[in-house]
């Protein structure tokens, strides 16, 4: 999830002007083995959250804009389905630890799902932004 958070922070720092990124560019920039971020860009392309282009000048662009993609939605892409799914009680033996557990699986799903919600790729990109003046301050 983060080398996918962080080429769509790249992406989404260059959407005003919507030129393409290709690979090797994102991949430089955010230290992603190339290999590696061939096949996350793929699935956020299946996942409707990044288009190809072809050609010469071509790469990847956002498919939407970056403050209407939340962190969620990239989770969604990544992991496939809906959170919690992967808690189910398969060996129908309903005890009071796995009930116990379950519950405590399922608020931190839900704490997750709130945090992962509220921030988008545009929030990520002012907060990258606002550390980088930070960094440019100095003080005499």
């Amino acid at each position: 999830m983060e080398y996918a958070c962080l080429a769509l922070i790249e992406l989404a720092g260059c959407y005003q002007d919507a030129e393409p990124l290709q690979i090797r560019q994102i991949a430089a920039q955010q230290h992603i083995p190339d290999r590696y971020l061939e096949q996350l860009l793929a699935t956020l392309r299946r996942g409707g959250l990044v288009r190809s282009q072809r050609g010469a000048k071509g790469g990847y662009v956002l498919a939407q804009d970056p403050w209407q993609v939340s962190l969620l939605d990239v989770f969604h892409c990544l992991e496939g389905g809906e959170v919690g799914s992967s808690q189910d009680d398969r060996t129908g033996q309903q005890t009071a630890e796995r009930s116990v557990m379950r519950e405590i699986w399922q608020e931190a799903e839900t704490a997750m799902c709130t945090v992962l919600e509220r921030q988008t790729l545009q929030d990520l990109v002012d907060r990258c932004n606002a550390c980088r003046q930070a960094d440019l301050m100095y003080y005499i």
